[in-house]
C-alpha cells in the first residue's frame, strides 16, 4: 500500500532562547532554559527542574528530519502546556503569549508546507484574550490551544463564552490540553498527574463544554480534545446515565443527552491501546479521530502513526485517521500543503 499522508495534530515546540521573564515582570513562576550541554536543555521554573528536553523541541530541522524519518508529513506546532501561565497578570501572559505565538508564526511562515501553528492566550482576561486571537489570525495562525481549565474556571463557564465566540467567527480551531492538573495533593507519587490527573482533566473540560451548552450556542465551533478525550469515551455511558437519572443536576444548562455531542467535536488518537482506539473511532467516527503523538514527549506515540496503522482498517479509513480528520479540523484541503 502506498505511503498514507500523515497530519500530527499533537506536537508541543518552545523557542530555543527563552527570556528572563520572571526578571521582566518582577516576580517568579516563569519557565526559561538551561542549555546545560549540546542538543539538550532543562525547563527550568526560577531554580526548579521540570524537564529535561532535546534539541527536536526547539530547532525545527531536527523536527522535519524526525519527522522525514517517521513518515509525518505535516505537524501542528503548540506551546508546551507549562507555558499558558493563566496564574499571572494579564498583561504579562499576553507579552509571554506574543513572544510564544510569533515564534510559531515564524516557523509556519519558513516552512508552510511542514506546519501548522496553534497561538495560546491570556485567557485569563477574555477581551485581552480576543485582541491576541485576532492578532493570531493575522500572523498566519490556524488556531489556538487552551488549558483545560481557565485558574480553575471551567471551559464552559459563561466569563470564557465571548472567546469561544470569536473563535467561530474568525474561523479558528481550538485544541484543548490538560494542564494544572486537579487533585495532585494526593498524587506526588508514581507520575500520577501525568498518568491519572489528565484524563480526567480532560473529561471535565468535555463534560462542562457540553452541559453547559457552549456546542449549541456555537454549532461551527471546531474543538479537539488531546489525549483521545482523556476518559471521557470511557466514561459517557455513567455521564449519559446521570443525565437521564437526574437531570435536576445535570441538564441545569442544556437538555441535550450528552451522547448526542459524539462527532460534533474531535479527539487526537494518543490511546495507546488498539482497543480503545477501536471503541473511540466506533464512538465518534474516524472523521473526528485525528492522529496526535504528544511529540517530542516520552510520554506520546514513539513511532507516529503506528497503532493506526496496525490496526485493521481499510486505506480509506486509515488515510482518514491520518490526515482526513485534521484537515476537516481546520477545513482545508490536502492541497494546501503541495510544495
Amino acid at each position: 500500500m502506498a505511503e498514507l499522508f500523515s497530519i500530527d495534530i499533537h506536537t508541543h515546540i518552545l523557542p530555543e532562547n527563552i527570556p528572563d521573564f520572571g526578571s521582566k515582570y518582577g516576580y517568579r513562576g516563569f519557565i526559561h532554559l538551561d542549555h546545560h550541554k549540546p542538543g539538550c536543555a532543562r525547563m527550568m521554573m526560577d531554580d526548579k527542574f521540570f524537564r529535561e528536553v532535546q534539541a527536536n523541541c526547539w530547532d525545527p530541522q531536527v523536527r522535519i528530519g524526525e519527522c522525514d524519518a517517521q513518515h509525518v508529513q505535516v505537524q501542528v506546532l503548540s506551546t508546551v502546556p507549562v507555558m499558558f501561565s493563566y496564574w499571572a497578570k494579564p498583561q504579562d501572559t499576553l507579552d509571554l503569549s506574543m513572544f510564544l505565538n510569533d515564534h510559531i508564526a515564524d516557523i509556519v511562515r519558513k516552512w508552510p508546507t511542514r506546519f501548522v501553528g496553534l497561538g495560546t492566550l491570556p485567557m485569563q482576561e477574555p477581551e485581552m484574550a480576543i485582541k491576541e486571537l485576532e492578532r493570531c489570525k493575522r500572523i498566519g495562525l490556524v488556531g489556538i490551544q487552551v488549558g483545560t481549565h481557565i485558574n480553575g474556571m471551567n471551559l464552559g463557564e459563561p466569563r470564557l463564552l465571548q472567546v469561544f465566540e470569536a473563535c467561530q467567527e474568525l474561523d479558528m480551531a481550538v485544541f484543548v490540553h490538560p494542564w494544572d492538573m486537579m487533585g495532585t495533593e494526593r498524587m506526588d507519587k508514581y507520575w500520577m498527574p501525568w498518568l491519572v490527573g489528565m484524563p480526567v482533566e480532560t473529561t471535565t473540560a468535555i463534560v462542562s463544554m457540553i452541559f453547559s451548552g457552549l456546542f449549541e450556542r456555537l454549532p461551527n465551533l471546531r474543538v479537539a480534545f488531546a489525549h483521545g478525550g482523556g476518559s471521557f469515551p470511557a466514561t459517557l455511558g455513567r455521564i449519559e446515565h446521570g443525565f437521564l437519572m437526574r437531570p435536576d443536576l445535570c441538564a441545569v444548562d442544556n437538555n441535550v443527552n450528552p451522547r448526542e455531542y459524539l462527532g460534533r467535536f474531535w479527539i487526537d488518537s494518543l490511546v495507546h491501546d488498539p482497543a480503545i482506539l477501536k471503541v473511540v473511532v466506533d464512538q465518534f467516527g474516524a472523521n473526528r479521530v485525528a492522529m496526535g503523538t504528544d511529540y517530542p514527549f516520552p510520554l506520546g506515540e514513539l513511532e507516529p502513526g503506528q497503532l493506526i496503522n496496525s490496526m485493521p482498517y481499510d486505506a480509506a479509513t486509515k488515510e482518514m485517521l491520518l490526515s482526513g480528520a485534521a484537515l476537516q479540523w481546520w477545513g482545508v484541503g490536502k492541497e494546501h500543503f503541495a510544495g
